[in-house]
């Protein structure tokens, strides 16, 4: 298995011109401690157990090493923050290590979050702090094994250096993994600025690396914009159907290759309002849960914006079409699993539809109804008394429900197989917050990374049973309905 000096980099971002980037090295951590490390994200690199408890891979999580054959740099590029664009941001604590290619010739980029100033930090500190890291590490990983493309998080290192914030707070840094970090803005940085060779030579090197199959078409660009419409509609498609909430849906936060990517003021949906809004930051309500799949839409529109110098504005129009056959394809098929229908069929929608108005009328804790809905029984009687226990007018869940037996029988639905199904994309297990914030008072309190740690294989596993960890599949106690979020998470 390698090591860490033996890993082969091949970093291809770092061969583009200057203007792509800026050089520069980690700020190192002082005395920094091993807060945790996940070994599936490891394995991305191949890296053995041993390597990954050793001084020399918690020094590389604290920026303190350089691998040999990386080349640290921070990215270029700018964005629209609130529907504002804003012409300079960058990577700001965010710095490139490099590019590994691993044993199966997969890219996968370095990147350490929170390793100190850079030329883009717009005079802050650069720095991470441990509550922001956890909250990345852990929802990085959940996403993952719910089966959502995002970043990874191979670890965490912490030391007991002072950030200020809102109140003083210990640093951090997160090292994370993905075969790219180019975003949206890293193509509006050069439209902004008139600089159309350069991004005719960001999206060259993007489609080469990432899309080859369009490599050398003469509709290349045309073909590279549709695929990450389609993707990103995916994506959010994806998102909503298990409640999960981006928070901040800028385009400097828009991953190009359809990744969740910077997790920040993120929530999962818990009593179901579909103008939930999980960033306190959000006056406006614009990347309310409700609003996601309209803001991806308007997301690729600054993307076909940017890419005008290379594409003409029909064929932009064109594939940006393209954005809402794909979600409302990927969202109704994402509903029926969860559903647990086998077949699709006229009146699916509305079916799907009525429920969540249902679940939003009785503020219903969405991830356990969904998952108790695969207790539903077509048969007459008392059966479904957990479910209708759920609502408050329970005539209006009756009504649903008979339609929904009726639907199942149409496709002679056999009870247990159904569950089965449904057991499998329905999660028991979502990173709650106040579940995050229990790991983060045990961290910052105490030192204490059990709880992150328990976590981690928890949410690894999110639609297994482990009756050992039921609590923490309930609905939030009451102290955590106050718990906020923002920006600065």
């Amino acid at each position: 298995m390698p090591t860490l000096d033996s890993l082969t980099f091949d970093n291809r971002y770092a061969r583009l011109p200057p203007a792509f980037y800026r050089r520069l090295e980690p700020t190192p951590l002082t005395a920094p401690y091993l807060v945790s490390v996940c070994n599936d994200a490891a394995a991305l690199l191949d890296l053995d157990a041993a390597e990954i408890r050793s001084e020399r891979f918690l020094n590389l999580l604290a920026g303190n090493l350089v691998p040999h054959g990386a080349e640290p740099l921070a990215m270029n590029y700018a964005g629209h923050q609130f529907g504002t664009f804003v012409p300079q941001l960058g990577d700001g604590r965010a710095i490139l290590l490099g590019e590994i290619i691993n044993s199966k010739r997969e890219r996968w980029t370095l990147q350490l979050k929170g390793a100190g100033e850079t030329p883009f930090s717009r005079r802050a500190d650069g720095r991470a702090v441990l509550r922001s890291t956890i909250r990345e590490y852990l929802c990085s990983e959940a996403m993952h094994a719910l089966g959502i493309p995002t970043t990874r998080a191979l670890g965490i290192a912490g030391a007991d250096e002072t950030v200020y914030r809102e109140t003083p707070e210990t640093a951090a840094v997160l090292l994370r993994l993905a075969p790219s970090h180019v975003r949206f803005g890293s193509f509006e940085v050069f439209y902004a600025r008139r600089e159309h060779e350069y991004l005719r030579q960001l999206a060259d090197h993007v489609i080469e690396e990432y899309f080859p199959q369009h490599a050398g078409m003469p509709d290349a660009y045309e073909k590279f914009l549709t695929e990450v419409t389609e993707r990103t509609a995916r994506l959010i498609a994806q998102w909503q159907a298990v409640g999960f909430c981006h928070g901040v849906m800028n385009t400097d936060n828009m991953s190009i290759l359809g990744l969740t990517l910077d997790y920040g003021p993120f929530g999962f949906m818990e009593a179901f309002n579909p103008g939930h809004i999980c960033n306190h930051s959000d006056d406006q309500g614009r990347y309310a849960y409700e609003n996601q799949p309209y803001i991806g839409l308007w997301n690729c529109s600054r993307l076909a914006q940017a890419l005008t110098p290379l594409i003409d504005a029909e064929k932009c129009n064109t594939a940006l079409a393209k954005y809402e056959g794909a979600y409302l394809e990927a969202h109704a098929s994402q509903m029926r699993a969860k559903l647990g229908l086998a077949q699709a069929m006229d009146g699916d929608d509305t079916l799907a539809a009525d429920l969540l108005a249902l679940l939003a009328e009785h503020g219903t804790d969405f991830t356990v109804f969904f998952r108790a809905l695969a207790t539903f029984d077509t048969t007459p009687g008392d059966s479904n008394n957990l479910l209708r226990d759920m609502m408050v007018n329970r005539p209006a869940f009756d009504a649903w429900a008979a339609r929904y037996a009726a639907r199942l029988a149409s496709e002679s639905s056999v009870n247990e197989n159904r569950r089965a199904r449904m057991n499998r994309v329905n999660p028991k297990y979502v990173l709650r917050n106040h579940l995050a914030q229990v790991a983060i008072e045990q961290a910052e309190k105490h030192r204490d990374f059990s709880e992150i740690d328990r976590l981690l294989q928890l949410l690894q596993r999110p639609f297994d049973e482990q009756p050992e960890h039921e609590a923490y599949a309930a609905p939030p106690p009451d102290w955590a309905r106050g718990i906020e979020v923002s920006c600065s998470s």
